[in-house]
């Protein structure tokens, strides 16, 4: 059985993880130091620097739409220049990704100490690192929201500071303007170039984008233009309001800026900033280095080690550490001009080879290669991009020029002596191939839905469901797909790390995959219906169900749900989330176990819409398996005849709905949850209905429903229709008055 990726990274995903990639080093650090090679005209090199990367960025998003595989740049010139070039490409990259976190966190640390004493910046630096390597080590989520949320929070501080100090600006700061000279803005060119290394950052997960075709050249094109404008702003802004002299080589110029013109409130504001970006862009280059040798390993052309797994965490550890020691080992010998310069020798190396690999996939004229999106003005734009990569590279220290060819070197020595001789592969054709049959379960089974109507149950499975667990969910689902005449589709969900490619994930079969299928066969046979199995792969599940279902055309989800606390709710419930964004009608269930059904109990609410899907579950499940149906209602002790009446008209409405005979129980008590329980302990299943939490009044006050569950001994369905409107904060305050 093939495993499927999931794509669950949208175009604002794909914009905040290639721009939080970018507002990093550009701005917090590299103004400075360019400053003091280009002066005024320092503008103009940030400029510059983000027209040199675009013939980079579209040929990786041409090259992303024809193969949205996770491994990105490395992938693309690896398929289309050969492993010689490829093992170049990949351990250029890795030391870019390395360098440019390392940057970050030394730069991070410049503006730590603008706020706070520090011992030695190089000390708590390392300190960063190694927390950072943590965890990455464990596996902690870095999810396309959460780097949302902090570009958002980003983006408002520096536009504050812009709009703020723009009328500051002085503009005998810019008289004279090219005081270095055309050779000093090419050289600062060369130093800032690495502040666009992001743009391209996210085809590392290319294969993790919905749509990619349309999301993944719009949020590149995006992103670097909103970046490269919010960087001529604020470096219009830092020149115009900071002295040259002071702003030259100054290591944190934004907290100078914000220190001359706000004083210290704002300057803890930039501070703040700082370190969201910075760390956050040291974080994420562990997390993307580490991939590189991974996948080198994964192709044979790199130490077997690398491939390495932790059982526990499922992380690449060696690759993780290794990518960490490197980090740590830059902090210590070298100094900022010296990281963000070598950084961007290997960065320019990248772009040259992307724009190679494009030119060699265009002219081999191979019939699979279908992008989405078509570089406009090719080959003169990756020609451009080549000769300028080169041109930029001459106006480059002799560190980062060395470094740029020494790699260059070791790369195909490494290939000649090491990796030649175990790599087998034929060319592109095959090695996409490979992966592609992977691939191939969700498109059959799409296909197979386009003109079919039928009733369909999806039951997503995660890998701590046990066995038992999973027949359960199956028998529950069996008899409603027996009597709408549909099919149940079970799919295991793996979710792993971020650090680690879907791709590698989805290749790996584990002796426990195979139990799975096998399992989920006898059980199929055993029930005699339509049942499909399948495994996806993702990095957020929650997100991969919810797709899914949306593909496939589901009618149902039936999820287990453990139970849960009221903290639950503070940070967030999947099954929320799940029941918001689901297209189809949702069903969890707790306390799961086979069971002989007699008696289906539903706790009625008068909601309009789960109510009736309660009972035609219900009535599905009695129907087959010969139980019959109890609707219950409390009420106070004192509540008025009328209200018991009305009750009773609708219990009525309700059975009518049936197709098998019901029951109806109206119990007074003045101790509605205690009660309940007590009346609900001859059903062998009970049906809740449920609303999605809102976090500080479902922490303050306990939703009935799922008071009701916690109380309730056996399997209990919480069920809630698609068309259920999400209740307000006052839900929860309705709910104790109206049914307690």
């Amino acid at each position: 059985m093939a495993k499927d990726l999931e794509r669950d990274l949208g175009l604002f995903s794909v914009i905040a993880i290639s721009m939080g990639a970018m507002i990093g080093s550009g701005i917090f650090i590299l103004p400075g130091i360019a400053m003091a090679e280009a002066g005024p005209a320092v503008i103009l090199s940030f400029v510059i620097a983000a027209i040199l990367v675009v013939p980079a960025a579209l040929s990786i998003a041409e090259l992303g739409t024809a193969m949205p595989e996770a491994g990105g740049d490395y992938v693309f010139i690896e398929r289309g220049m050969g492993p010689a070039v490829g093992t170049i490409a990949g351990l250029g990259t890795w030391l870019m990704l390395m360098l440019k976190g390392a940057l970050a966190l030394v730069g991070g640390m410049f503006y730590l100490e603008a706020v706070m004493a520090l011992p030695s910046i190089e000390a708590v630096a390392v300190t960063f690192a190694l927390i950072l390597i943590a965890v990455n080590l464990i596996g902690v989520k870095q999810t396309g929201g959460l780097q949302l949320i902090m570009v958002i929070v980003m983006l408002l501080i520096l536009s504050v500071f812009v709009a703020g100090s723009i009328i500051r600006v002085d503009g005998a700061n810019y008289d004279p303007f090219f005081t270095e000279g055309l050779s000093g803005v090419f050289t600062a060119t060369a130093t800032v170039l690495v502040s666009y290394a992001g743009v391209t950052k996210v085809a590392a997960v290319a294969e993790e984008i919905e749509n990619p075709g349309r999301n993944l050249p719009l949020g590149l094109l995006a992103s670097l233009v909103a970046t490269s404008i919010l960087y001529a702003l604020l470096v219009f802004v830092l020149v115009g309001v900071i002295e040259g002299e002071i702003l030259a080589g100054e290591e944190a110029p934004m907290a100078e800026a914000v220190d001359v013109l706000f004083g210290e409130l704002f300057l803890f504001a930039i501070v703040l900033a700082a370190l969201l970006a910075l760390v956050s862009t040291a974080n994420a280059g562990i997390l993307t280095a580490s991939r590189y040798p991974l996948a080198l390993s994964r192709d044979n052309l790199f130490l077997d080690v690398f491939e390495y797994i932790h059982p526990r965490f499922a992380t690449p550890i060696v690759a993780i550490v290794t990518t960490g020691a490197f980090m740590i080992f830059a902090i210590l010998t070298l100094d900022v001009e010296q990281i963000a310069k070598s950084a961007g020798a290997f960065q320019i190396l990248v772009y040259i080879l992307v724009c190679g690999a494009l030119i060699a996939f265009r002219e081999r004229d191979l019939e699979w290669y279908d992008p989405d999106f078509y570089t406009p003005g090719y080959p003169w734009v990756q020609l451009f991009g080549i000769v300028s990569g080169v041109f930029i590279i001459g106006w480059m220290d002799l560190l980062p020029i060395a470094g740029s060819i020494g790699i260059v070197i070791f790369g195909y020595v490494w290939y000649k002596w090491y990796a030649e001789s175990r790599v087998e592969r034929e060319g592109v054709a095959k090695g996409l191939a490979r992966r592609e049959a992977g691939r191939q379960f969700v498109r059959d089974t799409e296909e197979q839905l386009e003109d079919d109507d039928r009733y369909e149950v999806l039951i997503p499975i995660r890998r701590d469901v046990t066995r038992e667990q999973e027949d359960a969910l199956i028998q529950l689902a069996a008899p409603i797909v027996r009597r709408e005449g549909g099919r149940i589709r079970v799919i295991r969900f793996d979710e792993v790390p971020d650090q680690v490619p879907l791709d590698t994930a989805a290749e790996e079969l584990t002796p426990e995959d195979a139990e799975f299928e096998e399992r989920t066969d006898d059980l199929v046979r055993y029930l005699g219906i339509p049942v499909e199995v399948g495994e996806i792969v993702s990095h957020d599940t929650r997100h991969a169900v919810v797709n899914f279902a949306e593909r496939t055309g589901s009618d149902l989800v039936l999820a287990r749900q453990k139970p849960t606390s009221r903290l639950d709710t503070l940070f967030g419930r999947d099954t929320d989330w799940i029941m918001e964004h689901a297209p189809c009608d949702v069903v969890f269930v707790q306390h799961e176990q086979p069971v002989e059904l007699e008696e289906i109990a539903i706790v009625t609410d008068r909601s309009p819409f789960n109510d009736p899907l309660k009972v035609e579950l219900a009535d599905a499940m009695a129907d087959i398996l010969d139980a019959r149906v109890r609707f219950v209602f409390t009420v106070s002790e004192d509540a008025p005849e009328e209200l018991e009446e009305a009750i009773e008209e609708y219990h009525a409405e309700l059975d009518e709905l049936c197709t098998v005979p019901v029951d109806s129980s109206i119990l007074r008590t003045n101790n509605a949850i205690d009660d309940l329980t007590e009346e609900l302990e001859s059903a062998q299943l009970v049906m809740l209905s449920t609303v999605t939490h809102r976090r500080l009044p479902d922490l303050l006050i306990e939703q009935r429903s799922d008071r009701i569950a916690a109380s309730v001994e056996g399997p209990v369905l919480l069920v809630h229709s698609k068309k259920t409107r999400r209740g307000s904060f006052l839900r929860p305050v309705l709910d104790r008055v109206l049914f307690d």
